[in-house]
């Protein structure tokens, strides 16, 4: 796999908790809590650190265990998962401990699952995978490389945006097909089947080491317990006054990933995501020396990447729906 060699140009406001402590887990598999409430209901799930490097979804999951959180409804199911990643991150090279091998969020193709490759984050994804099985809402917690406004990714189908909008925040709702270079595990099983009840989200809380990205991942956490009925209504006022209202929402669809075909894909200005491109066939970048330009108006960035080689998304492009 390609190597993470990348600049670092934010600070690390935020510090990755001790989660050794939850490294027993209660279902057999290390870092991963299910709590039962003796009640019919849904398993609802809170993941974190799919990516090493993203700790704000650590504090939300130590937080919610130092605060005793347990369902009132259902259960409840809290799930540490790149650890190898996480446990190796350095403050001094963030970016560096992203994955070991590969990326975790781009290997839940049940092919790629069930097949011979081998890596640390596919060991891991074998291990946690009949978890995920047994999930019936989602919430994964990420964060992102620029400064840029926070997104709920919600996935190509109508039920991951009817989530989203029960969830409230953040105020951006982006529908999604996912990347050329793998399947995110939100896209995994169920939730990505238009016939299953299961449904999943993907919240990116903003960059990766603001303090306000690890406020969202809490906020975003607490009202997503509370939209799937896993928590009674009003902690979010309880626990820590996390409460602000919640801003009007807007939806937003992907009609397309730019996925780089070239040794080399430079971006035509410093984008950070979000910016709202007004004129069609504005110049966005170079894929080699293949033009990439906006199809329509009014398209919005979605998440440029820094990770600009082969095969990898660098861009996606978002009409606002109608």
């Amino acid at each position: 796999m390609t190597q993470l060699n990348i600049p670092n140009d934010y600070p690390v406001d935020l510090i990755p908790p001790d989660i050794s402590a939850y490294e027993g887990g209660n279902t057999g598999v290390p870092y991963i809590w299910t709590f039962d409430s003796g009640v019919p209901g849904p398993n609802v799930m809170v993941s974190a650190i799919v990516h090493g490097n993203e700790p704000c979804g650590a504090i939300t999951l130590d937080w919610l265990f130092r605060n005793d959180v347990r369902p009132v409804q259902g259960r409840l199911t809290l799930g540490f998962m790149n650890i190898a990643a996480y446990l190796a991150f350095d403050p001094a090279d963030p970016n560096a401990t992203r994955w070991m091998d590969e990326d975790f969020n781009r290997v839940w193709d049940k092919g790629v699952l069930k097949g011979d490759r081998d890596s640390v984050e596919l060991r891991r994804a074998r291990e946690v995978r009949p978890i995920l099985d047994d999930i019936d809402l989602l919430l994964d917690l990420h964060t992102m490389q620029h400064l840029a406004p926070p997104l709920m990714m919600s996935g190509r189908l109508a039920k991951g945006k009817d989530l989203a909008r029960k969830v409230g925040v953040p105020e951006r709702i982006v529908g999604d097909s996912g990347h050329a270079a793998g399947r995110r595990m939100r896209d995994y099983g169920g939730f990505d089947d238009p016939s299953s009840t299961k449904a999943a989200l993907l919240i990116e809380c903003g960059q990766h080491w603001k303090e306000a990205s690890g406020l969202l991942a809490k906020e975003s956490t607490v009202r997503f317990l509370e939209a799937t009925g896993t928590l009674e209504p009003g902690l979010l006022e309880l626990l820590e006054k996390l409460y602000v209202p919640p801003p009007v929402q807007q939806l937003f669809t992907v009609c397309e990933t730019v996925t780089i075909t070239q040794e080399t894909f430079t971006f035509a200005e410093n984008f950070v995501g979000g910016e709202i491109i007004r004129k069609a066939g504005t110049l966005i970048g170079h894929d080699g020396d293949i033009e990439i330009r906006t199809p329509v108006d009014d398209i919005m960035l979605v998440m440029p990447s820094k990770h600009l080689w082969k095969g990898q998304t660098a861009v996606r492009l978002a009409n606002r729906d109608t």
